[in-house]
């Protein structure tokens, strides 16, 4: 199984109103076959404290077994050469059998973090466009040697290090001319 570029991430959310546009967004880019789900959880907290969570996940339970045993392969190939590889497959098989990379622990964390009224996701997303990328990349002799996506907040202190950077050699000029 070819197994695209993985991204986790988790969106807070202080004050949720779902209607459907979220899950609406990640079919479109499904359908693309721009992403595929492993898996997702939402939990939610209500304002007297109950907790709500739905899980999702766009593998078939075939799917989940075999990415599962391609991650922990190349886990464990990494902690312990073509050794751990086999080891860290059984593993992977092991970790989704219900289909799930997270699980009630998970759900009991995430709603231990989260106050009344709010609600979180965490999510598991493959990047299936990156595929054919990552494969002309290494057939070019390439290799990826550092990635991160950079959030928007990332860009805005950029941005305010940067004028701040400005402001302060404006100074400097400023005085150097006295």
């Amino acid at each position: 199984m070819i197994v695209g570029p993985v991204e986790i991430f988790v969106i807070a959310f202080d004050d949720p109103q779902f209607h459907g546009e979220i899950r609406a967004e990640l079919e479109r880019l499904k359908d693309g076959d721009i992403i595929r789900l492993v898996d997702l959880l939402a939990v939610r907290k209500t304002a007297d404290g109950v907790v709500e969570a739905i899980q999702r996940s766009d593998l078939e339970a075939d799917e989940a077994l075999a990415f599962g045993a391609a991650v922990g392969a190349l886990i464990g190939f990494g902690a312990a050469g073509e050794e751990g590889m086999e080891l860290g497959a059984v593993w992977g098989l092991r970790e989704l059998a219900d289909g799930h990379v997270f699980n009630d622990e998970d759900k009991w964390r995430v709603a231990d973090a989260i106050e009344p009224g709010r609600a979180a996701i965490i999510a598991l997303v493959e990047h299936r466009w990156a595929i054919p990328v990552r494969e002309a990349v290494r057939r070019s002799g390439g290799r990826v040697i550092a990635g991160r996506w950079i959030a928007e907040e990332d860009l805005i202190r950029i941005g305010q290090s940067s004028a701040r950077v400005a402001r302060e050699l404006d100074d400097l000029q400023e005085l150097e001319s006295l």
